[in-house]
């Protein structure tokens, strides 16, 4: 019998960290303060924004249709953004800070005013944490929370929509949908008909996207969660730039040497840090959105 507790657990991030740099996956996945015995995060405005908005909308998701936008979301987000504020959220200005923050509530206005499939009939998937045994002859999990599930009663199936909260759009050859697809598909009982992007700060609709093929996307995921399994094995994570590293895996260095400063821990206790010279960037950015 495969064992839960000494298998590969793989998501969309980390698998998204481990094909942009194998460093990187490492020391975001692996890596354990040796001071601590925890894991390290690094937190940014960015992540800041799109981890409020996202637990607002998936507030929404537990409450029956047609009270979902009984109430404004602004109030809901005020009380979530206190988590977020300052430092722990990357924050190193109140400018900066506001900034990031109207951009999430005009987000969230966006969705109120045009809330489109929220409004209809929507499937909850009852686990915490979504997950299946992607491989139990190797001892591979494929975990992963999905953001909203329209359902479409006419012929019980669902509808896979991602929330975006980030100014660029997914690329073509991103490993999402195909997760997403493998976790509905697996997780409950209804069949995929369709799947959308919503690009919340440029766009009151849905971008449709074509679905994926399941067989295509579990060997696509199952190799490269093989890869990770590998590496784990052998304990190799190489930067593909080398030892001088790169943007993904650098931050994270820094924080292994003790560079980063400590602004608390997160849910699943990560110690979250932030970085003076990543701040700075977030900081020029955010004074010109």
């Amino acid at each position: 019998m495969p064992d839960k507790y000494t298998a590969v657990w793989t998501s969309h991030s980390s698998i998204s960290d481990f094909v942009r740099c194998p460093r990187a996956y490492y020391l975001k996945n692996v890596y354990k303060d040796p001071r601590t015995n925890h894991k390290i995060k690094l937190m940014s405005p960015a992540l800041a924004l799109g981890s409020a908005v996202h637990e607002v909308l998936e507030g929404l998701s537990v409450l029956p249709k047609g009270t979902r936008f009984a109430e404004p979301l602004i109030p809901k987000y005020d009380e979530v953004w206190k988590k977020f504020t300052g430092r722990r959220g990357g924050f190193t200005s109140d400018e900066v800070e506001n900034n990031f923050k109207q951009r999430g509530a005009e987000m969230l206005r966006r969705v109120y005013n045009h809330p489109g499939p929220m409004n209809n009939q929507a499937v909850k998937i009852q686990m915490d944490l979504p997950y299946y045994w992607l491989s139990e002859e190797e001892n591979i999990i494929l975990c992963g929370k999905v953001d909203w599930l329209e359902y479409f009663p006419e012929s019980d199936s669902v509808h896979i929509i991602d929330f975006k909260t980030g100014k660029n759009e997914e690329s073509g050859d991103s490993l999402q949908l195909p997760i997403y697809l493998l976790l509905v598909n697996n997780c409950q009982k209804r069949k995929v008909s369709k799947a959308s992007y919503w690009y919340l700060e440029s766009s009151d609709t849905l971008t449709e996207k074509p679905l994926p093929n399941a067989f295509e996307a579990e060997t696509k995921v199952l190799d490269v969660a093989r890869q990770m399994k590998l590496a784990r094995q052998i304990n190799r994570f190489k930067c593909p730039h080398g030892d001088d590293g790169c943007g993904n895996c650098r931050p994270y260095e820094a924080i292994a040497r003790g560079e980063g400063e400590l602004v608390g821990q997160d849910d699943f206790g990560a110690d979250v840090y932030i970085l003076a010279r990543e701040a700075a960037v977030e900081n020029r950015e955010g004074e010109i959105l």
